[in-house]
Protein backbone atom coordinates (compact mmCIF):
# COMPACT_ATOMS: atom_id res chain seq x y z
CA UNK A 1 0.00 0.00 0.00
CA UNK A 2 0.98 3.36 -0.81
CA UNK A 3 1.49 5.64 2.29
CA UNK A 4 -0.37 8.83 2.43
CA UNK A 5 1.86 12.17 2.55
CA UNK A 6 2.41 13.67 6.15
CA UNK A 7 1.52 17.26 7.00
CA UNK A 8 3.66 18.24 10.19
CA UNK A 9 2.00 20.85 12.53
CA UNK A 10 4.20 22.77 14.76
CA UNK A 11 1.81 24.70 17.13
CA UNK A 12 1.58 25.97 20.29
CA UNK A 13 1.73 29.66 23.11
CA UNK A 14 3.65 33.06 20.95
CA UNK A 15 6.76 33.65 21.14
CA UNK A 16 7.69 29.41 22.56
CA UNK A 17 9.67 28.85 19.25
CA UNK A 18 7.71 27.56 16.54
CA UNK A 19 9.25 29.59 13.94
CA UNK A 20 13.27 28.15 15.03
CA UNK A 21 11.99 24.42 15.31
CA UNK A 22 9.95 24.61 11.79
CA UNK A 23 13.16 25.70 10.22
CA UNK A 24 14.68 23.05 11.51
CA UNK A 25 12.22 19.89 10.83
CA UNK A 26 11.88 21.45 7.19
CA UNK A 27 15.92 21.80 6.45
CA UNK A 28 15.64 17.89 8.36
CA UNK A 29 13.23 16.36 6.20
CA UNK A 30 14.45 18.70 2.55
CA UNK A 31 10.65 19.80 3.05
CA UNK A 32 9.05 23.23 2.63
CA UNK A 33 7.13 25.40 5.63
CA UNK A 34 3.62 26.82 5.25
CA UNK A 35 2.29 29.24 7.39
CA UNK A 36 -0.89 29.18 9.09
CA UNK A 37 -0.02 32.26 11.20
CA UNK A 38 -3.33 34.75 10.35
CA UNK A 39 -1.18 37.91 11.14
CA UNK A 40 1.93 37.14 9.31
CA UNK A 41 -0.40 37.02 5.74
CA UNK A 42 -0.42 40.79 5.65
CA UNK A 43 2.49 42.71 3.76
CA UNK A 44 2.25 45.79 5.40
CA UNK A 45 3.02 44.62 8.77
CA UNK A 46 6.29 42.81 9.87
CA UNK A 47 7.68 43.96 13.34
CA UNK A 48 4.66 43.43 14.83
CA UNK A 49 3.30 40.37 13.79
CA UNK A 50 7.00 38.73 14.64
CA UNK A 51 7.32 37.75 10.73
CA UNK A 52 10.41 35.36 10.40
CA UNK A 53 13.30 37.42 9.65
CA UNK A 54 15.33 37.35 6.05
CA UNK A 55 18.15 35.07 6.91
CA UNK A 56 15.43 32.80 8.78
CA UNK A 57 13.58 33.19 5.22
CA UNK A 58 16.42 31.82 3.18
CA UNK A 59 17.09 28.97 5.52
CA UNK A 60 13.82 27.67 4.07
CA UNK A 61 11.43 27.97 1.55
CA UNK A 62 8.03 29.52 2.50
CA UNK A 63 3.98 30.22 1.96
CA UNK A 64 1.81 32.29 3.04
CA UNK A 65 4.19 35.20 4.25
CA UNK A 66 2.93 38.57 3.51
CA UNK A 67 1.74 37.25 -0.05
CA UNK A 68 -1.43 39.68 0.80
CA UNK A 69 -2.45 43.56 1.54
CA UNK A 70 -4.72 44.65 4.49
CA UNK A 71 -6.96 46.11 2.02
CA UNK A 72 -7.63 42.37 0.57
CA UNK A 73 -10.83 40.57 2.02
CA UNK A 74 -9.34 37.18 3.24
CA UNK A 75 -11.05 34.86 5.53
CA UNK A 76 -10.07 31.32 6.88
CA UNK A 77 -12.17 30.07 4.25
CA UNK A 78 -10.15 31.32 1.45
CA UNK A 79 -6.96 30.19 3.55
CA UNK A 80 -8.41 26.50 4.11
CA UNK A 81 -8.57 26.73 -0.12
CA UNK A 82 -5.06 28.30 -0.91
CA UNK A 83 -3.66 25.92 1.47
CA UNK A 84 -5.12 22.83 -0.26
CA UNK A 85 -4.06 23.76 -3.27
CA UNK A 86 -0.33 24.69 -2.25
CA UNK A 87 -0.52 20.93 -0.30
CA UNK A 88 -1.33 19.07 -3.14
CA UNK A 89 1.66 20.92 -5.31
CA UNK A 90 4.08 20.37 -2.85
CA UNK A 91 3.70 16.69 -2.01
CA UNK A 92 4.13 15.64 -5.20
CA UNK A 93 8.47 17.23 -4.55
CA UNK A 94 8.00 16.07 -1.07
CA UNK A 95 6.20 13.14 1.04
CA UNK A 96 6.44 15.60 4.13
CA UNK A 97 5.18 19.30 5.03
CA UNK A 98 5.74 21.32 7.46
CA UNK A 99 2.83 24.11 8.41
CA UNK A 100 3.50 26.40 11.42
CA UNK A 101 1.50 28.76 13.26
CA UNK A 102 -0.45 29.83 16.39
CA UNK A 103 -4.14 30.57 14.39
CA UNK A 104 -5.82 27.43 15.90
CA UNK A 105 -8.78 27.89 13.45
CA UNK A 106 -6.45 28.20 10.72
CA UNK A 107 -4.51 24.80 11.26
CA UNK A 108 -7.87 23.47 12.06
CA UNK A 109 -9.72 24.60 8.63
CA UNK A 110 -6.61 22.92 6.94
CA UNK A 111 -6.40 19.17 8.90
CA UNK A 112 -10.24 19.29 9.46
CA UNK A 113 -12.25 21.59 7.40
CA UNK A 114 -14.57 24.67 8.09
CA UNK A 115 -17.83 23.47 10.68
CA UNK A 116 -20.97 24.25 8.35
CA UNK A 117 -22.97 26.61 10.56
CA UNK A 118 -26.71 27.79 10.15
CA UNK A 119 -27.81 30.90 8.45
CA UNK A 120 -28.63 33.60 10.57
CA UNK A 121 -31.17 36.48 10.31
CA UNK A 122 -29.80 39.62 8.88
CA UNK A 123 -31.54 41.87 11.25
CA UNK A 124 -29.88 40.11 14.17
CA UNK A 125 -26.11 40.67 13.06
CA UNK A 126 -27.14 44.31 12.28
CA UNK A 127 -28.65 44.83 15.81
CA UNK A 128 -25.31 43.04 17.02
CA UNK A 129 -23.08 45.48 15.07
CA UNK A 130 -24.76 48.54 16.31
CA UNK A 131 -24.29 47.24 19.58
CA UNK A 132 -20.41 47.39 18.99
CA UNK A 133 -20.58 50.90 17.53
CA UNK A 134 -22.34 52.11 20.56
CA UNK A 135 -21.50 50.15 23.41
CA UNK A 136 -18.46 48.37 22.56
CA UNK A 137 -16.01 45.59 22.22
CA UNK A 138 -16.32 44.67 26.11
CA UNK A 139 -20.50 44.71 25.76
CA UNK A 140 -20.79 42.18 22.92
CA UNK A 141 -17.69 40.06 25.21
CA UNK A 142 -20.01 40.31 28.33
CA UNK A 143 -22.54 39.04 25.79
CA UNK A 144 -20.34 36.37 24.65
CA UNK A 145 -19.63 34.98 27.85
CA UNK A 146 -23.05 34.40 28.61
CA UNK A 147 -24.39 32.70 25.91
CA UNK A 148 -21.38 30.77 24.86
CA UNK A 149 -18.71 30.64 27.81
CA UNK A 150 -17.28 27.78 26.29
CA UNK A 151 -16.14 29.95 23.04
CA UNK A 152 -15.76 32.78 25.40
CA UNK A 153 -12.40 31.38 26.16
CA UNK A 154 -11.34 30.06 22.65
CA UNK A 155 -12.05 32.93 20.76
CA UNK A 156 -9.44 36.15 20.34
CA UNK A 157 -11.67 38.45 22.36
CA UNK A 158 -9.79 41.49 20.79
CA UNK A 159 -12.02 40.26 16.93
CA UNK A 160 -15.31 41.92 17.02
CA UNK A 161 -15.81 40.20 13.67
CA UNK A 162 -15.36 36.78 15.25
CA UNK A 163 -17.24 37.56 18.34
CA UNK A 164 -20.05 39.00 16.06
CA UNK A 165 -20.48 35.34 14.47
CA UNK A 166 -20.77 33.71 17.67
CA UNK A 167 -23.26 35.40 19.06
CA UNK A 168 -25.70 35.92 15.54
CA UNK A 169 -25.90 32.03 15.87
CA UNK A 170 -26.67 31.75 19.06
CA UNK A 171 -29.56 34.30 19.07
CA UNK A 172 -30.28 32.99 16.07
CA UNK A 173 -31.07 29.45 17.16
CA UNK A 174 -31.00 29.68 20.64
CA UNK A 175 -27.72 27.18 21.30
CA UNK A 176 -24.40 27.69 21.27
CA UNK A 177 -22.12 29.10 19.01
CA UNK A 178 -19.53 26.15 20.24
CA UNK A 179 -22.63 23.62 19.63
CA UNK A 180 -22.03 24.19 15.95
CA UNK A 181 -18.20 23.24 16.08
CA UNK A 182 -18.15 19.22 14.94
CA UNK A 183 -15.16 16.58 16.02
CA UNK A 184 -15.99 14.91 12.60
CA UNK A 185 -13.02 15.78 9.65
CA UNK A 186 -13.12 16.41 6.15
CA UNK A 187 -11.43 13.30 4.36
CA UNK A 188 -8.03 14.59 3.69
CA UNK A 189 -5.29 13.30 0.75
CA UNK A 190 -2.39 13.48 3.66
CA UNK A 191 -1.88 11.86 7.43
CA UNK A 192 -1.24 14.68 10.10
CA UNK A 193 0.91 14.34 13.05
CA UNK A 194 0.74 17.96 15.66
CA UNK A 195 4.27 18.51 17.52
CA UNK A 196 3.39 21.44 20.38
CA UNK A 197 5.75 23.43 22.05
CA UNK A 198 4.83 24.19 25.78
CA UNK A 199 6.83 25.82 28.83
CA UNK A 200 5.80 27.12 31.77
CA UNK A 201 3.82 29.89 32.58
CA UNK A 202 6.06 32.00 33.57
CA UNK A 203 8.64 31.35 31.03
CA UNK A 204 6.26 31.71 28.21
CA UNK A 205 5.36 35.23 29.59
CA UNK A 206 9.29 36.23 30.07
CA UNK A 207 9.67 35.41 26.41
CA UNK A 208 6.63 37.39 25.29
CA UNK A 209 7.61 40.59 27.50
CA UNK A 210 11.13 40.48 25.83
CA UNK A 211 9.60 40.16 22.77
CA UNK A 212 7.92 42.76 22.86
CA UNK A 213 10.84 45.20 24.03
CA UNK A 214 12.62 43.97 21.04
CA UNK A 215 10.09 44.54 18.62
CA UNK A 216 10.01 48.53 20.23
CA UNK A 217 13.13 48.58 19.60
CA UNK A 218 13.13 47.43 15.97
CA UNK A 219 10.95 50.35 15.34
CA UNK A 220 7.10 48.84 16.41
CA UNK A 221 6.10 52.45 16.56
CA UNK A 222 6.73 53.41 13.67
CA UNK A 223 5.62 50.85 11.97
CA UNK A 224 2.14 51.66 13.37
CA UNK A 225 2.53 54.86 12.51
CA UNK A 226 2.60 54.39 8.92
CA UNK A 227 -0.40 52.29 9.33
CA UNK A 228 -2.02 54.74 11.14
CA UNK A 229 -4.32 55.97 8.81
CA UNK A 230 -5.87 52.68 7.79
CA UNK A 231 -6.02 51.76 11.72
CA UNK A 232 -10.35 50.77 11.45
CA UNK A 233 -9.10 48.27 8.73
CA UNK A 234 -9.84 44.56 10.81
CA UNK A 235 -6.34 43.31 9.91
CA UNK A 236 -5.00 46.13 12.40
CA UNK A 237 -7.33 45.70 15.27
CA UNK A 238 -4.63 43.08 16.70
CA UNK A 239 -2.79 42.96 19.20
CA UNK A 240 1.10 45.32 18.72
CA UNK A 241 -1.25 47.91 16.95
CA UNK A 242 -4.30 48.81 18.25
CA UNK A 243 -2.29 49.60 21.70
CA UNK A 244 0.17 52.12 19.45
CA UNK A 245 -2.83 53.86 17.90
CA UNK A 246 -4.30 54.21 21.40
CA UNK A 247 -1.04 56.14 22.20
CA UNK A 248 -1.27 57.86 18.95
CA UNK A 249 -5.00 59.45 19.53
CA UNK A 250 -3.62 60.62 22.63
CA UNK A 251 -5.66 57.90 24.76
CA UNK A 252 -2.79 55.82 26.65
CA UNK A 253 0.62 57.12 26.97
CA UNK A 254 3.79 55.52 25.02
CA UNK A 255 4.71 53.37 28.66
CA UNK A 256 0.82 52.41 28.80
CA UNK A 257 0.77 51.03 25.16
CA UNK A 258 3.48 48.93 26.11
CA UNK A 259 2.49 47.69 28.73
CA UNK A 260 -0.89 47.03 27.35
CA UNK A 261 0.66 45.38 23.94
CA UNK A 262 2.64 43.03 26.56
CA UNK A 263 -0.43 42.20 28.98
CA UNK A 264 -2.91 41.48 25.95
CA UNK A 265 -0.25 39.29 23.83
CA UNK A 266 0.13 37.01 27.42
CA UNK A 267 -4.13 36.76 27.37
CA UNK A 268 -3.63 35.92 24.06
CA UNK A 269 -1.14 33.06 24.40
CA UNK A 270 -3.37 31.83 27.16
CA UNK A 271 -6.09 31.58 24.91
CA UNK A 272 -4.13 29.63 22.28
CA UNK A 273 -3.31 27.32 24.93
CA UNK A 274 -6.73 27.17 26.16
CA UNK A 275 -7.55 26.08 21.72
CA UNK A 276 -4.54 23.66 21.80
CA UNK A 277 -5.16 22.19 24.72
CA UNK A 278 -8.45 20.78 23.53
CA UNK A 279 -6.76 18.81 20.35
CA UNK A 280 -5.55 15.12 22.51
CA UNK A 281 -3.59 14.61 19.41
CA UNK A 282 -0.97 17.37 19.64
CA UNK A 283 2.42 15.25 20.64
CA UNK A 284 3.86 17.79 23.19
CA UNK A 285 7.28 18.64 23.74
CA UNK A 286 9.22 21.02 26.16
CA UNK A 287 10.60 24.45 24.17
CA UNK A 288 14.00 23.13 25.04
CA UNK A 289 13.76 19.41 23.95
CA UNK A 290 15.84 17.39 22.43
CA UNK A 291 14.94 18.12 18.25
CA UNK A 292 16.37 14.07 17.86
CA UNK A 293 13.29 13.27 19.40
CA UNK A 294 10.93 15.22 17.29
CA UNK A 295 12.80 13.73 14.30
CA UNK A 296 12.54 10.73 15.28
CA UNK A 297 8.61 10.51 16.25
CA UNK A 298 7.91 12.22 13.07
CA UNK A 299 9.91 9.56 11.25
CA UNK A 300 7.43 6.86 13.00
CA UNK A 301 4.50 8.39 12.27
CA UNK A 302 3.91 7.77 8.97
CA UNK A 303 2.79 4.38 8.96
CA UNK A 304 1.30 2.23 5.99
CA UNK A 305 -2.66 3.34 5.13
Amino acid sequence: MQRKPLLICIVGPTAIGKTSLSIKVANHFSSEIISADSRQFYKEMTIGTAVPSKEELKLAKHHFIQDKSIHEPYTVGDFETATIKKLNELFKKNSKVVMVGGSGLYVDAVVKGLDEFPLVQLSIRDSLNIDFQEKGIEYLQNKLKEKDPKYYDMVDLNNHHRIIRALEVCESQNKPYSSFLKSECKSREFKTIYIGLEADREVIYDRINKRVDQMVSDGLFEEAKGLFADRKLNALKTVGYKEIFDFMEGIITKEQAIQDIKKNTRRFAKRQGTWFRKNKKINWFDYKANILEIFKLIENSQTVS
